[in-house]
This record gives C-alpha cells, sequence and structure tokens, in this order.
C-alpha cells in the first residue's frame, strides 16, 4: 500500500471501532472522485468518518440533514439581493453546497424535486444549473447517507448516480466494549481538542495526483472476468445499468493504486460489493458470485465469518445450559463437541491454505472460540 494512502486509510479508521471498511470505502470513492451512499441505521458513524476525511484532507466541508419542507436556498445559497435589483441572478455559495469539495447529506432520499434535480446534475456534471445560470461546482466527492434503501421511482436517477452504495452494519457484539471506550475517547477529544485530532497525510491536491494514477491503471488483466462476472449476476436477476458498469472500472482501478499497484488483479473485483448491488438482498447474491468466482481470500474470510457466527451462537447455547444436570443435555454436548472438532479441522485448514494474514488472524480468533467452548464443555465432566 502507499504510504501516503496507508496512513491516510489508518489515521481515517483510527477512532472508529469496527469501521475499517467504511474507511476504505471512503478512501476508494475518494480515489475514484466517485460519489458514495450509506445505507444503514442511524447512529453508526456514517458522518463522522466522512467529515474526518475531508478534515485530514484540509478539505471544504459541507454537511446537512435533508427534509421534505428543506429548500433550496439552504443548501446552495441565499440570493444576493442587490443583485436583483441591478435584475442580476446571482446566488451567494460562500459556505454552501456549491462551494465545498467534500459534502455529506444526511438522509439524502427526502429532499424534495427541486432539490433532487439540482443534485442530479451537480453528481453527473458538477454544474449547477440555477435559473438564469450554471455555476460549476469544485466538489470531487458527495456522500449521502439513508436509513433504508429509496423505493420511491422520483429518486431513482439520483441513487443511480452514488456509484457506490454501502451497506453499513452495527458493530458486532464482541467490539462492544472496545466501541464504548473508543466513543468515550472521542467525546474528549472533540470536547478539548476541538475535532477528531490525527496527522494530515494527505491533501486535496495530492487526492487529485493519485486520481490521475487511477486513470493510468492497467485494466487489461481483469477485463474478461470482469464481463463473466457480469454475465453471471445477469443470469442470477441482478441488472447492471451501463452507467454502473462504467462507473465499476474506476474503482477496480482505485483499490489497484490503494494496494500500491498500476496493474489490476482479481483481488480488485471485490470492489463489486460496493457499487452493484441495490438493496440488502441483492448484496447477499453479490458477495455469493464473487466468492464462487474470484480466486481470492475472500471465500475464505466468508466462510470463516459464517463459522464464526455459528460457534459463537453454539458458545451462547452452552453457556446457557452448563449448570443444568440432564442426560439429555450430556449427549447434545458430546455431539457439539464431536461438530466442533470437525469445525476446528476445517478452520485450521483454511489457515493453511491462504497466506492471507487477514484470514489467519480470523481463524485464529475462531478456533480460541471453539477451545473455550470445548473447555466449557469439559468443565461439566
Amino acid at each position: 500500500m502507499l504510504d501516503g494512502l496507508g496512513m491516510f486509510l489508518r489515521e481515517l479508521a483510527a477512532p472508529f471501532v469496527g469501521r475499517e471498511e467504511e474507511a476504505k470505502v471512503v478512501v476508494l470513492t475518494l480515489l475514484a472522485r466517485e460519489h458514495a451512499v450509506f445505507l444503514g441505521e442511524p447512529g453508526v458513524a456514517k458522518s463522522a468518518i466522512v467529515r474526518r476525511a475531508a478534515e485530514l484532507l484540509n478539505a471544504k466541508f459541507f454537511k446537512y440533514l435533508l427534509t421534505r419542507f428543506t429548500e433550496p436556498a439552504e443548501l446552495f445559497g441565499p440570493l444576493d439581493i442587490s443583485a436583483l435589483k441591478e435584475g442580476r441572478y446571482v446566488r451567494i455559495v460562500e459556505g454552501k453546497l456549491p462551494d465545498a469539495e467534500i459534502a455529506f447529506l444526511d438522509e439524502v432520499f427526502k429532499a424534495n424535486s427541486a432539490i433532487l434535480n439540482a443534485l442530479n446534475s451537480i453528481l453527473q456534471e458538477r454544474v449547477l444549473y440555477d435559473g438564469y445560470s450554471e455555476i460549476s461546482v469544485p466538489l470531487w466527492s458527495l456522500f449521502g447517507a439513508s436509513n433504508e434503501v429509496p423505493e420511491d421511482p422520483e429518486v431513482e436517477a439520483l441513487y443511480d448516480r452514488f456509484a457506490v452504495r454501502h451497506f453499513v452494519r452495527p458493530v458486532p457484539d464482541d467490539l462492544w466494549v472496545d466501541l464504548l471506550r473508543a466513543s468515550w475517547e472521542l467525546e474528549r477529544r472533540v470536547y478539548f481538542q476541538g475535532g477528531f485530532g490525527g496527522r494530515k497525510a494527505l491533501d486535496i491536491q495530492d487526492l487529485r495526483k493519485y486520481h490521475e494514477r487511477v486513470l493510468n491503471v492497467d485494466l487489461t488483466p481483469v477485463m474478461g472476468k470482469i464481463t463473466k462476472v457480469f454475465a453471471i449476476l445477469e443470469n442470477r436477476g441482478l441488472h447492471i445499468t451501463d452507467r454502473r458498469k462504467g462507473k465499476l472500472l474506476k474503482f477496480v482501478a482505485a483499490n489497484a493504486v490503494l494496494e500500491g499497484r498500476d496493474v489490476a488483479s482479481e483481488q480488485d473485483l471485490l470492489t463489486m460489493k460496493y457499487v452493484v448491488p441495490k438493496d440488502w438482498d441483492e448484496l447477499e447474491k453479490v458477495e455469493t458470485v464473487l466468492s464462487e468466482e474470484l480466486k481470492t481470500s475472500y471465500k475464505y474470510r466468508r466462510e470463516l465469518e459464517e463459522i464464526r457466527t455459528n460457534v459463537k451462537e453454539i458458545m451462547n447455547y452452552v453457556l446457557s445450559l452448563r449448570g443444568i444436570e440432564s442426560k439429555y443435555i450430556d449427549s447434545r454436548f458430546r455431539l457439539i463437541s464431536r461438530d466442533l472438532q470437525t469445525t476446528r479441522d476445517r478452520v485450521s485448514s483454511i489457515a493453511a491454505e491462504c497466506s492471507d494474514e487477514k484470514v489467519k488472524k480470523l481463524a485464529d480468533e475462531i478456533i480460541q472460540l471453539i477451545d473455550k467452548t470445548l473447555d466449557i464443555i469439559k468443565g461439566r465432566s
């Protein structure tokens, strides 16, 4: 991974426990000079991580919560009254969206038609068509957020203009203690220091240079694989618009640059899960296809994550029954022990097959969970 980008990614993710993937999505979106929407429940650091990215880049930042009653002037700036008296139509954009380099719009799909139409042109052309004038905006990336996937046909065009649609899950329960500690530390830092802090690894001009590098990545080695995966997804009922097919290439290239490469490889195609799905169900289908088709560590991570979830459920089941004396429970625990031993062997086999450090770390974590559960069962005998 390139030093400047690597430091930027680390600094971006640092205050947010369990949000490493969201930080990566933000960095990929910025490298591609595209726009992203985060979908998921409130309170999962969607806006905070974008605000921190702008802070680390020293970029002009604009944030706003949209409703059906939001007026265009609230986003795009008020009209200049003195200019109107002279017969000129001028909007004062300082400090508003047309003045921003990075923006975050919460509940972006709740805006009224006038704002939706304006956002469509801003996202597509980086131009605000405003009455009798056209305002070119310096916007690098706009990030939206919504608690749910939009179903209103009126916002379909806007939804498609967000090249990335990232589905955010809550922090898993095994990270709750770390989450509480980090949240407390963040509250103190914001109050006493007035911000997140952290080293400024890049600025917006550096980002521009990295974007140029993205556009020079050699995509030839993966073109055939991309079209094959597109065909498989279409056969499984996942239609991808031509716009999104083209946008995907920028994220494949951006991932290569983030990893310090100028030539794309199959592992860069994992970015499809950020570009293709329209909703949670499609995300599951895309992840399944990618795990089947790509010769990467992704399929191992996916299998291990499913195993970890199952082992945690088994551990909770064992803990709930360990104080109860019963021949039936003893019999159940013997079966569970045999199944856990088989699962442990599979996890060890995956760790041996794959050289990826993240896979090995996840495998070690699961083996520890299995061993702890087996110790609990043994403690009954």
